[in-house]
């Protein structure tokens, strides 16, 4: 894994850890790849995924669940992630990228990883909810 490849130092991380998988979230607001004047947001977010456990794990499916500013839903399943189905050996880690749309300047995500060990044991491993926030949101104090 290269530095390119880590998070970033300095950038606020969402983390949580499932069953000795350690989940580390920081999420981008893309603005050259945005057009707010259309209703139209882009954030990148990189993941690493950390088998802090003693037994091997891959993930095979991911569920994203999508809430934008409005508090509309969407929810994503699928194979994998970015085209890959990791395997962890303990004390590996995977690191990735993806991103997400919103019509709104703002929104978070949460998810989960279904994984299974080497035995065919199936767990569900939390992606902690992160914030999609945008320099164009509009902020509101009680």
């Amino acid at each position: 894994m290269t530095d390119d490849d880590d998070l970033i130092d300095g950038v606020l991380t969402f983390d949580a850890v499932t069953e000795g998988i350690h989940v580390e979230v920081q999420s981008f607001y893309l603005n050259e790849q945005s057009r707010p004047d259309a209703g139209q947001y882009l954030w990148a977010y990189r993941i690493r995924i950390t088998n802090d456990g003693d037994k091997t794990a891959q993930l095979l499916n991911r569920h994203w669940v999508i809430t934008d500013g409005h508090g509309h839903v969407k929810e994503v399943r699928g194979p994998g992630v970015i085209g890959e189905k990791p395997v962890l050996q303990p004390g590996e880690s995977f690191v990735y990228t993806s991103g997400t749309p919103l019509n709104t300047p703002t929104g978070f995500m949460r998810g989960s990883y279904d994984m299974v060990r080497e035995d065919g044991s199936h767990f569900e491993v939390e992606v902690p909810a992160f914030s999609l926030d945008s320099p164009h949101m509009t902020m509101n104090i009680n």
